[in-house]
């Protein structure tokens, strides 16, 4: 474990940052860009041999995706990626994604209540985990003290897809207001990813259950999961392995991409500047892009 730190423990990353362009090693582009378009209906923006560019209806890229021919799916020990969070704007939204994967039959890994949010689960052709959420009212979320309450309840699937067959419009694909909600990672040591990306990055701690945790910025429920359920002690995947390229955590300023940096930079953490992006990973080489 890294055992340097800023002094500054009380530092909370700035209120609006969020979590933004998520990108993905695939073994096929062809097979992975239908899945995504045809499946969960995204829009494929730009599109060459070695990498595809998707988004919602409109709106900026939410997704990367990189061919690395023959790739295999990251052991499922490995440290990396649990999955990464669609959150949609509404539950509607949330019934016709849920009646396209019907339509489709492609098949759901799971699905909970959380009580801050209703949450669908599945996995892309590369075994790369994937939520698809819908929030409920920031006011009805559950708390104790600072932090929020979550539960992981049985979805009443039923209902769900009854918003999407009473609403009068037509499934056209991820709506305009989607973006990437929350990333989760599976990490090999709770205290040292606690460290990482709460005493030194500055995400606030929201919940914590058995081998989980879970960190936000602006008392969002989180932008941040981890765990360490299946990678307690685990080492990165194989190189070559398909899973997380990279995420992007949005800051709203260049002042606070600095302050990040420069706390980065005091934590003995390496720290790259591709144009006006500070790169960065994390003890187990999840790549980090902070960006403006």
């Amino acid at each position: 474990m890294q055992t340097q730190a800023p002094t500054e423990s009380t530092y909370s990353i700035h209120p609006g940052t969020m979590i933004g362009l998520v990108t993905l090693n695939v073994a096929d582009l062809a097979r992975s860009v239908q899945f995504y378009e045809d499946v969960l209906g995204f829009r494929v923006i730009e599109q060459t041999q070695e990498a595809a560019s998707l988004g919602a209806q409109s709106g900026p890229a939410l997704l990367n995706l990189n061919v690395r021919p023959g790739a295999t799916p990251k052991p499922a020990r490995a440290t990396g990626l649990y999955h990464f969070a669609i959150l949609v704007p509404d539950r509607v939204a949330l019934g016709y994604s849920l009646q396209r994967l019907a339509d489709t039959r492609y098949p759901l890994a799971g699905a909970s209540d959380h009580l801050v949010s209703e949450a669908l689960y599945l996995s892309d052709p590369d075994g790369n985990g994937i939520e698809i959420y819908r929030d409920r009212p920031r006011e009805s979320w559950p708390r104790a003290g600072d932090q929020v309450v979550m539960a992981s309840d049985p979805l009443d699937l039923q209902s769900i897809l009854a918003e999407a067959r009473h609403d009068a419009g037509t499934w056209s694909g991820l709506p305009a207001d989607t973006r990437i909600g929350h990333i989760h990672l599976q990490v090999a040591d709770l205290a040292e990813a606690q460290w990482f990306y709460h005493r030194v990055v500055g995400f606030d701690i929201m919940a914590a259950m058995p081998g989980a945790l879970f960190l936000s910025a602006g008392g969002y429920h989180h932008h941040l999961g981890l765990n360490t359920w299946q990678s307690r002690g685990a080492s990165p995947a194989p190189a070559g392995s398909a899973g997380l390229h990279s995420f992007a955590v949005t800051v709203p300023d260049h002042e606070e991409l600095e302050r990040v940096a420069a706390r980065l930079e005091a934590a003995a953490v390496p720290v790259g500047r591709i144009q006006r992006t500070i790169v960065f990973s994390d003890p187990w080489h999840n790549r980090v892009v902070l960006a403006v």
